[in-house]
């Protein structure tokens, strides 16, 4: 791979293929066109991902880290360079930085069960340590996705999530805030699914990304289920510009997100977690 010395200075790379997930969600698929990055990303990271003459955004990396010429990016339409990214095309060109960031420590995690707690898009920067998790199933003990979204039509990954649901070792379990006519499943948050899923709260990791409002209540339902904080990880995605901690622009009190998360041990954050508005 193509050594690149300045963090600041895009790599080339061009788009794949493009997938539709939701009505404002979609997944780029990008190919390297000299090279690509000059190391392999780990689960929870995230790329710099520069649209031309547009601008550039901050998007977790959701694909397979075992796939290594291969970037997968699933973002929502919030602003001008997603939207610009939406109406891409296969060929077009992207700039990636990075990968910049903390990541999920699922080989740490080794001989645990493993709990995923995802709310919304919090689904993407999750599913590289699953795939992770799942590539190395013997290490680890129960695996718990648990997974929250407005409505039935908002769920990522419709078809993946089937695949998963048929795993005998893997326990999958959906949850929506407003259920069709033709939902079957359950109807409520996602921290609703916490007290009842089949997991050891002292034997236990658990992951949790999605927005900040669900993560605060779901680590609330995890202490009371009796997860320590130790054994609990945030993906702290907020206001990230740069994604080497320079422009401070991410600084979530003491922390720069980009530099020193996006992924963090709950008790390093949350003292600044607890606090509205910050």
């Amino acid at each position: 791979m193509t050594a690149i010395s300045d963090p600041m200075e895009p790599v080339s790379y061009r788009v794949e293929s493009t997938r539709k997930e939701t009505s404002d969600t979609f997944t780029l698929h990008l190919e390297p066109t000299n090279g690509g990055l000059s190391r392999p990303f780990l689960p929870g990271q995230f790329n710099m991902l520069y649209v031309f003459g547009v601008g550039e955004v901050p998007i977790s990396i959701s694909g397979n880290p075992s796939e290594k010429d291969r970037l997968v990016h699933t973002t929502r339409e919030v602003g001008a360079v997603t939207g610009a990214m939406k109406n891409l095309r296969k060929r077009d060109p992207v700039g990636v930085r990075g990968p910049f960031g903390t990541h999920w420590p699922v080989d740490e995690s080794v001989g645990s069960d493993i709990v995923f707690v995802a709310g919304g898009i919090g689904l993407a920067p999750l599913r590289p340590a699953l795939y992770r998790v799942l590539s190395n199933r013997h290490h680890y003990g129960r695996v718990v996705l648990l997974y929250g979204t407005r409505s039935p039509d908002d769920i990522l990954y419709k078809q993946e999530m089937r695949k998963w649901r048929s795993h005998f070792d893997l326990e999958v379990y959906v949850t929506v805030d407003r259920a069709s006519e033709r939902w079957r499943g359950n109807v409520g948050v996602v921290t609703n699914l916490i007290a009842k899923s089949p997991f050891d709260p002292h034997e236990s990791v658990v992951f949790v990304c999605g927005p900040e409002i669900m993560m605060r209540y779901t680590v609330e339902a995890l202490h009371k289920r009796g997860v320590d904080d130790e054994q609990l990880f945030l993906s702290m995605e907020r206001n990230m510009k740069c994604g080497i901690g320079l422009c401070g622009h991410c600084q979530f009190g003491p922390e720069f997100i980009c530099k020193d998360g996006p992924v963090f041990r709950y008790d390093r954050v949350a003292g600044q977690l607890d606090m509205w508005e910050l």
